[in-house]
């Protein structure tokens, strides 16, 4: 079972910065995407940033220019730089994992969460 080690969370008053870091624990044949998702209380899980083995990059409407997702392929670790934070960036980050297993499974994992806290 492929685990990710999500790091970084905390308090941050608005218009500060926090770093996310999220490192594949488990070795895994190849990772295809990586990145990032979050919860706040009483909404839907949303995408915040995913980033291709090629190093494409997709974000969230509500983070673009704000955030920004990078990787690190030779420790199969990602990183998420989130700047200019609001209240409404307030949520539950959790880490995400598009990889092969072998050369069959082609699978998703989800880490455990990390809170991230935007208030004065």
């Amino acid at each position: 079972q492929v685990q990710l080690v999500e790091s970084g969370g905390g308090l941050v008053q608005p218009g500060g910065s926090l770093r996310l870091s999220c490192a594949v624990s488990t070795s895994i044949l190849s990772i295809n995407s990586m990145g990032w998702y979050r919860q706040a209380p009483g909404k839907q899980r949303e995408l915040v940033a995913i980033i291709t083995l090629n190093g494409l990059t997709t974000y969230g409407e509500s983070v673009k220019g704000r955030f920004t997702i990078s990787r690190d392929n030779a420790k199969n670790t990602v990183f998420l730089q989130m700047s200019s934070l609001k209240s409404e960036d307030t949520a539950v980050y959790y880490c995400y994992l598009d990889g092969n297993v072998d050369w069959q499974r082609r699978m998703n994992f989800w880490g455990q969460g990390t809170q991230v806290t935007v208030s004065a």
